[in-house]
């Protein structure tokens, strides 16, 4: 893809409708070889361009899902101790004999076939491909640090095997809900964008490109109170994937109009808390009696 004209078209024909900034970003990101950190309210598409990039390009989407309390260790590698200690006890049945030098024997438990690689490591091994770590801000401060060594080398070192480095940067997409901020060191890495809600007329025509049986003025109506409900301060304000959500229940039930029996029977696409049940039922009663 030569600009991001070129990015627009291609991440259409995946379904992924993209606003000109976006596209901008994401072109220069994979030009510069530099890691692409989203961040916005959830379900406004970070995740999905990931998805898109990997559509793409035809190469393997690695996923590592942040939590707190995760480490190092989880996101490169790990030993497969049961394996290891049924290679250790068919060796001991060796060494008895004599067959075998016992440091042969301890350097081999820590052989690559034992090696369980986890998804950083998988990209750097596997690349080309795109590494989604998604829910960065969920991680803790040790964990940003090890993520700003990777994405700064593109290689790790496992004392037991030497060191891995990627042949080709893989394509990094880093997400956040910002339920905290990021260091400014790995922000610096990574090349930024904000991804707000979409405007009316893209929304809907993102979900008809998403759901094309979803007849237009459904579609509309749907985004027109989602967009509604964004405005009412609920604990989880849905997102394009909610819209989307609440668009495919409602053709599944055969609704090619929206009325406030079928919405109110269908709210749990889109509303994900008992507290902001009943502000949606009042902003649907006015705005269906409109």
């Amino acid at each position: 893809m030569n600009s991001p004209t070129e990015v627009t078209r291609a991440l259409e024909r995946t379904g992924y409708l993209s606003d000109s900034a976006l596209a901008t970003v994401t072109f220069l990101a994979g030009e510069m070889a530099r890691p692409l950190l989203l961040e916005g309210e959830p379900g406004t598409g970070k995740t999905a361009l990931a998805e898109a990039l990997a559509q793409i390009h035809d190469v393997p989407l690695i996923r590592l899902q942040c939590y707190e309390g995760i480490d190092a260790a989880q996101a490169l590698y790990d030993w497969d101790f049961p394996r290891q200690i049924l290679h250790l006890r068919t060796l001991e049945a060796a060494t008895k004999d004599g067959s075998l030098d016992p440091a042969e024997a301890e350097k081999s438990l820590f052989d690559e076939r034992f090696l369980l690689a986890r998804p950083v490591l998988r990209a750097l091994r596997e690349s080309p491909a795109v590494l989604l770590i998604d829910e960065v801000d969920r991680a803790d401060d040790e964990f940003e640090a090890f993520l700003l060594e990777v994405l700064s080398t593109w290689a790790v070192s496992i004392p037991e095997l030497g060191t891995v480095a990627a042949a080709t940067p893989p394509t990094v997409v880093l997400t956040s809900n910002r339920t905290r901020e990021l260091h400014d060191a790995l922000k610096r890495r990574c090349l930024y964008h904000w991804i707000d809600h979409p405007g009316l007329e893209r929304e809907v025509a993102i979900v008809r490109s998403r759901e094309p049986d979803v007849p237009e003025a459904l579609a509309r109506q749907v985004v027109e109170v989602v967009q509604e409900l964004r405005n009412e301060h609920l604990l989880k304000p849905p997102g394009v994937a909610e819209t989307l959500d609440w668009a495919r229940a409602l053709r599944r039930l055969g609704t090619s109009e929206l009325d406030l029996e079928q919405a109110a029977a269908t709210l749990g696409a889109v509303v994900k808390y008992r507290e902001d049940t009943d502000r949606v039922k009042h902003v649907l009663d006015r705005m269906l009696a409109r």
